[in-house]
């Protein structure tokens, strides 16, 4: 369309308020809104960019719709926004959540990191830093010895796991502990979260102090890493969130640019304390033609347009702290209708909590993709859940399967899962039966975990037929593909492809494949050192005892180089039993 005919299309409509689009062989190129369709309409003649003048030589026809105010207009200009993602627009693109904290609502709370927590938990974060959260998560375990497992796995044992006999828990499932004694623990885990940093620091320095003065320095080197992970995970903008007046709900924006690509992330505080984080990714064009917004495009432009596509159908906070003006006459009209404050301070507590947020925004700009990378390559609809699988075997002994979960190409520990397999010499077999269990329970809904978008097999060809045989008996309609070790070539029932060694979607595989391997080795021996213990065969040492033992000295190993009094000092060891075990060890 040339200037001409912007200008004649322009000539013909009202000088009300609306929405018009730029469109092009019935796709929308441009939204936009405006105080009088005609005038703005009628800009477009004389472009003030390159990029604009592009969309309006492609457009074929203009579009547009009559609102009573303005309001609806901007509204309504979102909405089609989100409808349509047409090109020349910033556009809100993804949604990504932080990682919280959540203690269930169960007689014996279980801890665990968690994007989507459930509405009956007591929850806490979100936070920032997942490595940081899995530190202190695993101190409070190892202190308080909180459950980390599921409710399936909980229920109906009559012994503990092996979570118990390494100190992780205090097995309220076999009642090793009573529940009141367990809800004691939980309070101490829960005061912590609130921000009480001492009741898990001080039992950490005094473990460290403990262990260096024994002489084992590499444990109180790693307590004091971990001492330190403790000590600073409340400080992270804490002091910084605080409401004026009135204000209940404050939400703060930071804004971070590279090229087209732009992150917004956003802070929630309610009633001075700190309650949600969140981070979105825009595409950010510059050069937005609107006649009262930035010529330049930049972070006003952003801002503006995050504004209004994210609180469309989202209730608006009492106040907005951000980090410049958004420049937007319209935007800036609604806000002020609807009672929000905006302000963009220079210095103070305010000040503190728009540099986080700028902080968290720079922490993502720019990263690539590389989920929807690897969707794109292998022609598949999403990669944001990606489920791994491995098994390990030491010549058809101890055979065990591993399933672990990455979410948006990190990690997501809570849902790994592992399996005892039959005993049988064949990676082929194992890797069969370890995906048609998992298959079944996803078909039969005993999986607590949705589904996941890719299958990730560790292995060649082999391994991947044998796989999607299991997937094909059970009819779980899930792709797979497998990564061979040896040329790291990415297999699947169609073909295979050999990807740059620097290409972030063959690094996300990777990634899947080694911490499935990891898994599945770690409890192959775990398994294997089982079956292997001679404690078993010890007269005199039943369940009871061998499982004090192992509490009490931590390891065979370390029981096997006791001396005969510390032997003697376990509950259920007398001095004959003691002189057999070292006889056996």
């Amino acid at each position: 369309m040339n200037a001409e005919g912007v200008r004649e299309r322009a000539t013909s409509l009202p000088r009300e308020p609306g929405v018009y689009q730029f469109r092009a062989d019935g796709t929308t190129l441009y939204v936009g809104k405006a105080v009088d369709l005609r005038d703005r309409v009628r800009s477009y003649a004389d472009p003030r960019s390159a990029r604009i003048r592009r969309m309006v030589d492609r457009a074929d026809e203009i579009e547009i719709a009559v609102t009573d105010t303005e309001t609806q207009a901007l509204l309504l200009e979102a909405n089609l926004i989100k409808r349509h993602q047409p090109r020349y627009n910033v556009r809100l693109k993804d949604d990504k959540s932080y990682p919280m904290v959540q203690l269930t609502d169960h007689p014996a709370p279980r801890i665990e990191i968690t994007r989507d927590p459930a509405e009956s938990a007591t929850v806490f974060g979100p936070y920032t830093n997942k490595r940081q959260v899995e530190t202190v998560v695993k101190a409070l375990r190892e202190t308080y010895g909180v459950r980390g497992c599921s409710d399936h796995k909980y229920s109906g044992r009559d012994r503990p796991c092996l979570d118990y006999e390494m100190g992780l828990c205090t097995a309220p499932c076999t009642r090793e502990i009573d529940l009141e004694s367990y809800a004691e623990d939980v309070t101490a885990v829960e005061r912590f979260l609130e921000g009480e940093t001492g009741i898990l620091a001080d039992p950490l320095r005094r473990e460290m102090e403990a262990a260096a003065q024994d002489k084992n320095f590499e444990r109180a080197a790693n307590l004091r890493d971990r001492l330190e992970t403790v000590e600073a995970f409340h400080g992270e903008g804490g002091e910084a969130v605080q409401s004026t007046g009135d204000e209940r709900a404050v939400d703060v924006l930071g804004v971070a640019i590279e090229g087209e690509d732009a992150t917004v992330a956003r802070l929630r505080a309610e009633s001075g304390k700190l309650v949600d984080r969140d981070r979105h990714t825009l595409e950010a064009p510059t050069g937005d033609p609107a006649a009262d917004a930035p010529e330049s495009g930049g972070v006003p432009a952003v801002l503006a347009a995050f504004l209004v596509q994210y609180y469309a159908e989202r209730e608006l906070p009492d106040a907005l702290l951000l980090p410049e003006r958004h420049g937007d006459g319209e935007v800036a009209a609604w806000l002020e209708t609807e009672g929000v404050a905006v302000r963009v301070p220079g210095a103070g507590r305010e000040a503190k909590l728009v540099d986080l947020a700028l902080k968290n925004a720079r922490r993502n700009v720019g990263g690539r993709d590389e989920c929807a990378m690897l969707a794109d390559a292998l022609e598949i609809e999403s990669a944001e859940r990606i489920e791994g699988f491995d098994v390990s075997h030491a010549q058809g002994k101890a055979a065990v399967g591993s399933d672990v979960a990455f979410v948006d190409g990190s990690a997501e520990t809570a849902d790994y899962r592992r399996k005892k397999l039959t005993d049988e010499n064949d990676d082929y077999a194992n890797m069969r039966a370890l995906l048609e269990w998992r298959a079944r329970r996803a078909v039969e809904g005993r999986d607590d975990r949705p589904d996941p978008d890719l299958l990730l097999i560790d292995g060649g060809e082999g391994q991947l037929e044998a796989a999607r045989d299991a997937l094909a008996e059970v009819g779980w309609d899930v792709p797979a593909v497998a990564l061979a070790k040896a040329e790291e070539r990415v297999v699947t029932p169609d073909r295979e492809f050999s990807w740059p060694d620097d290409a972030p979607h063959l690094h996300l595989l990777q990634r899947v494949r080694d911490e499935a391997h990891r898994f599945a080795v770690q409890y192959h021996q775990t398994i294997r050192d089982d079956v292997s213990t001679v404690l078993d065969d010890v007269p005199g040492i039943g369940p009871e005892t061998r499982k004090r033992l192992l509490g009490r000295f931590g390891s065979v190993e370390n029981v096997r180089e006791a001396s005969p009094e510390d032997l003697r000092s376990v509950a259920g060891v007398g001095e004959k039993t003691a002189r057999t075990i070292a006889e056996r060890l």
